[in-house]
């Protein structure tokens, strides 16, 4: 039987150790489903009750990636609304769906009918997952689908993701809530050093909200940097 602990201070998320190396983990929602391909984890308590978890590949989410690179906050816990911009056939967000829990809600949000489908599927078994098709530089047309949130996390490959995620979070994030942003400089401007975009849209970012940490996601995944910012 694993060890299964918390991973360092973040609520809902865990690890165990296996053949030496860290495995991030999160306590399957619906147990018996697997999202991804993922491997299950189990762990029986002293009182024989059995939990399950699901393996977090850091590889194939860049949240996963951002908490295997010590960031210090992703500013989502048990019970939290979350809105996530970019959330292809739904790896991640299944994550996020088993952190906030059954009382919590994550509002996927895609452009690509093709994935929003694959993203409908996981939204049958997980009952906090709220499927919406809708361009995310145009948050005045979801508006009337979606409440404030405690966190607004993007994961976009556009050129224009930080005003993209500005918008978001100013139109729907809670005073002091966090806003997570996994950015690709690629998408930005191909031709660029990604270190001088990184510095370029940390300027960006610091005139509408607060940076609460910054990593690079290598070698997780290539020219990507993590913003985490706070509402002011």
């Amino acid at each position: 039987m694993p060890d299964i602990k918390q991973f360092k201070h973040f609520k809902g998320v865990f690890e165990t150790k296996d053949k030496g190396r860290t495995v991030l983990l999160t306590k399957n929602l619906v147990p018996g489903k697997i999202v991804y391909g993922e491997f299950l984890y189990y762990y029986t308590d002293e009182q024989g009750v059995k939990t399950e978890f699901r393996e977090w590949n850091p590889e194939r989410s860049k949240l996963g990636a951002a908490l295997m690179k010590e960031v210090s906050q992703i500013g989502m816990k048990e019970n939290d609304y979350i809105l996530y911009l970019g959330c292809s056939t739904g790896t991640t967000v299944s994550h996020v769906s088993d952190i906030v829990g059954p009382n919590g809600l994550v509002f996927a949000l895609d452009f690509a009918p093709r994935v929003l489908r694959d993203m409908v599927f996981v939204a049958e078994d997980r009952k906090n997952i709220a499927p919406i098709m809708a361009d995310a530089n145009k948050p005045e047309s979801y508006a009337h689908l979606i409440c404030e949130v405690d966190t607004v996390f993007m994961d976009i490959a556009q050129k224009n993701q930080a005003e993209i995620f500005i918008k978001n979070c100013k139109a729907f994030l809670k005073p002091g809530g966090f806003g997570l942003l996994a950015l690709k400089a690629r998408s930005v401007d191909v031709s660029r050093n990604p270190k001088d975009i990184f510095r370029e849209i940390r300027t960006k970012l610091e005139k509408e909200l607060s940076i609460v940490d910054y990593r690079e996601l290598d070698p997780f995944e290539r020219d990507h940097a993590f913003f985490v910012v706070k509402k002011k």
